[in-house]
């Protein structure tokens, strides 16, 4: 498994949470053409509460937001829009961890009924964000957040699932 999944709170069952997280971190993989078998992912599925409390700890933030990640090392392109650098695998026969990722069942149910999708499609958006994040992916600078952006939609164009950055926009 990919993914090393921890359940702190019940609700996220009732969504299949753990093969949801895992299909979406191997679309991701698989997307930027890494063996997920190579690798492994640990997910903290909890409420707004837990989260809250992780995102004051290590980001100085006392609020609840959607998903945190924590890659295993710094893997950013230091030119804005760059590719990050690929993970590599140290030991074949032991996965190599990309790193942790939280996210919380409140703040997405929330945001799933504010752009009137199903959760489900809102929450592995935001796994394969989280994984992103893992490689080295972000969005603060903006050929940094188009490069992401355009990523996220792609995975999620192959996984069914609509843009959501178009339909955040209205356009």
């Amino acid at each position: 498994m990919l993914t090393d999944v921890i359940i702190e709170d019940a609700r996220w069952q009732e969504l299949a949470f753990e093969a949801l997280a895992e299909e979406a971190a191997h679309q991701t993989l698989g997307h930027l053409d890494l063996n997920a078998e190579g690798f492994e992912i640990a997910v903290l599925a909890c409420d707004d509460n837990r989260i809250a409390e992780l995102n004051t700890e290590f980001r100085d933030k006392p609020t609840p937001t959607n998903v945190l990640s924590w890659p295993s090392e710094e893997r950013g392109a230091s030119e804005d829009g760059g590719t990050p650098d690929a993970p590599e695998i140290s030991f074949p026969e032991m996965p190599e961890e990309l790193g942790d990722i939280a996210i919380s069942y409140d703040t997405c149910a929330r945001e799933a009924v504010t752009v009137n999708k199903p959760i489900a499609d809102h929450v592995t958006h935001l796994v394969v964000h989280g994984v992103l994040h893992l490689l080295g992916y972000d969005h603060i600078r903006d050929k940094d957040a188009t490069l992401m952006e355009g990523l996220e939609v792609q995975i999620l164009g192959k996984m069914g699932l609509s843009d959501p950055y178009r339909d955040i926009d209205g356009v």
